[in-house]
C-alpha cells in the first residue's frame, strides 16, 4: 500500500501538471486576433472551371490541426490523477492521527493528521509571540509586590541636594580698597530620596522556559505529522473519471 507520505508527493506534482494542462488547453481555445491561424479551424477550396477549355487550378487550403475532443482528452488525464491522489489523501486524513508525546509522556491522543497541520503553523506563531515578551532590566534585583500586583525593586536611597551661593574673600578691605568678593554656588546636601522601580514585565528565566515548552512541543508536532504521515493508504480511490466523464459526456 502507498503511504499518506508518498501520496503527498505525488499529488504536488499532479497539481503542476494539472495547471499546466488547463494553460496549454486555454492557449488552444483562447480568441485569436483577426488574420492569426486558428488550429482548430480549416478550409479546403477546389476549383472546376466552366468547361473543358477552361483552366484546372490546384486546391488550396489548410485542414484541422487541432480538435477539441483531444485537447479535453489531454487535460482530463492530468485532471484525473490529480482529482484520483487528492480524494486519497482527503480520505486518508480522516483515518491517519497521531499521539503529541512530550518528554515521553502524550499530551494529546490521535491527534488527525489536518490538526497537526494546523497546530504547527500556529506554535510557530506563538514561538515568535514568546520570542518578543518583555523581560525584567538585568542589574536589579526584583521581588513580586502584591499590594502594586507587579514587580518592584529593593527600595534605595539617592541625596537630594541644592544649590546655594557662597561668598569667598580674596581680599580684606582696607582703608583706601573695598574688599574683593568672588560669589559662587555650593551643592548642599537637603534631604533624601527614597527609589523603588516597578515592572510588569517577566523575568528572563520565566521567558527562556516558555520558550523551551514552545520548542519542545514544535519538535513534537513535527514527530507526530511524521508517523502520521505514515499511515498507510485503506485503497487508492479513482473518482476523477466519473466526475470529469459527466462534466465532458456528449
Amino acid at each position: 500500500m502507498t503511504m499518506l507520505a508518498e501520496i503527498l508527493g505525488v499529488e504536488a506534482g499532479a497539481k503542476t501538471r494539472a495547471q499546466t494542462a488547463f494553460n496549454e488547453a486555454a492557449g488552444i481555445f483562447r480568441q485569436r486576433p483577426k488574420g492569426e491561424r486558428d488550429p482548430l479551424s480549416g478550409i479546403v477550396r477546389t476549383y472546376k472551371p466552366k468547361d473543358e477549355e477552361g483552366d484546372y487550378l490546384p486546391s488550396e487550403g489548410n485542414l484541422v490541426q487541432i480538435r477539441a475532443e483531444n485537447v479535453i482528452k489531454n487535460l482530463c488525464i492530468k485532471v484525473e490523477t490529480l482529482f484520483n491522489v487528492t480524494y486519497s489523501k482527503e480520505q486518508t486524513n480522516c483515518l491517519a492521527r497521531a499521539n503529541i508525546i512530550v518528554d515521553g509522556k502524550v499530551l494529546l491522543e490521535k491527534v488527525p493528521a489536518t490538526y497537526l497541520l494546523f497546530l504547527g503553523r500556529q506554535l510557530d506563531i506563538l514561538r515568535g509571540f514568546v520570542d518578543h515578551l518583555p523581560t525584567l532590566a538585568a542589574g536589579e534585583q526584583w521581588i513580586e509586590d502584591e499590594t502594586q500586583d507587579c514587580w518592584a525593586t529593593k527600595p534605595h536611597g539617592q541625596s537630594r541636594t541644592q544649590k546655594k551661593p557662597k561668598a569667598f574673600v580674596k581680599a580684606a578691605a582696607t582703608e583706601h580698597h573695598p574688599a574683593q568678593v568672588d560669589i559662587f554656588t555650593e551643592d548642599i546636601l537637603v534631604g533624601y530620596w527614597t527609589i523603588t522601580k516597578y515592572s510588569g514585565a517577566l523575568p528572563a528565566t520565566t521567558v527562556r522556559e516558555m520558550l523551551d515548552r514552545v520548542e519542545k512541543l514544535q519538535d513534537a508536532v513535527k514527530s507526530a505529522q511524521h508517523r502520521a504521515n505514515s499511515e498507510e493508504l485503506i485503497t487508492e480511490h479513482t473518482v476523477g473519471g466519473k466526475i470529469l466523464n459527466y462534466i465532458f459526456k456528449h
